[in-house]
């Protein structure tokens, strides 16, 4: 991603519908976790957005962010207090079986491979652990954003699924997401582009905020009560590493 890009997320990942919307989502399966200790890799960790609300959701785990940017490196330790590490998701830095819990919101789309970070989500991760992660949906949504974002990659639900059986992890969830912005999203980007595009990260209207924020909060509802969504923007997807007695 460009480097202005993660200044301006660092300034409106907090207040923008979206971001709301992605971590309240990112929590869902890590729901039977609370109260209890865990080490937590927020892989790809952008610039602290993910770990401000896995740290308040539960003050006692233990978070590691790692991203590929100094940039991004330098904004997350200064809105965070979680150890922050410089490196690849591709080549994680570090040692077998490490963390209970891996987060990967919209960076498994930033490299060439996306199996590479899959099978290195399954190295770090802990018998029982679980990986929950979200990515950019559907090739022909391609468009100014991914450009500027620098997308290599937008995954279908059932490509994530195989990629992530492939790695011997087992999904326990896959679904859509951003169902019901979906339709403003594809008019955006594809019918009615903005005239100096850069990304989509940036500050609403209020109105607009509202609006999202809205369908954002009923979809949460559904998806909170066990629902999947058969469309959408995003491919949201956890899955967790058998115990050592089920991997024989």
């Amino acid at each position: 991603m460009q480097i202005d890009e993660y200044r301006k997320l660092a300034e409106t990942e907090d207040g923008m519908w979206y971001f709301h919307a992605l971590n309240r989502r990112m929590l869902l399966p890590l729901r039977r976790w609370r109260g209890r200790p865990a080490r937590v890799l927020d892989a790809g960790c952008g610039t602290g957005g993910l770990i401000r609300t896995l740290a308040s959701h539960e003050p006692a785990w233990a978070i590691t962010g790692l991203d590929f940017s100094p940039v991004a490196c330098s904004l997350a330790r200064e809105r965070t207090s979680a150890e922050i590490v410089e490196g690849s998701i591709t080549d994680l830095p570090f040692a077998a079986e490490s963390f209970d819990i891996v987060t990967c919101a919209d960076v498994l789309s930033q490299v060439w491979d996306g199996s590479l970070a899959l099978r290195e989500f399954a190295r770090v991760l802990r018998p029982g652990g679980v990986v929950v992660i979200n990515v950019a949906a559907y090739q022909w949504m391609w468009s100014y954003h991914d450009d500027t974002c620098e997308t290599r990659h937008r995954y279908r639900r059932s490509e994530l699924l195989r990629l992530v059986q492939d790695c011997g992890l087992r999904p326990t969830r896959a679904t859509y997401a951003n169902m019901l912005v979906f339709p403003l999203i594809i008019a955006r980007r594809k019918l009615f582009p903005p005239s100096s595009p850069t990304s989509d990260v940036q500050a609403y209207p209020s109105a607009v905020e509202s609006v999202c924020g809205a369908m954002a909060w009923l979809e949460h509802a559904w998806l909170r009560r066990g629902g999947s969504l058969p469309t959408g923007c995003s491919v949201f997807l956890a899955a967790c590493r058998p115990p050592r007695s089920a991997q024989g």
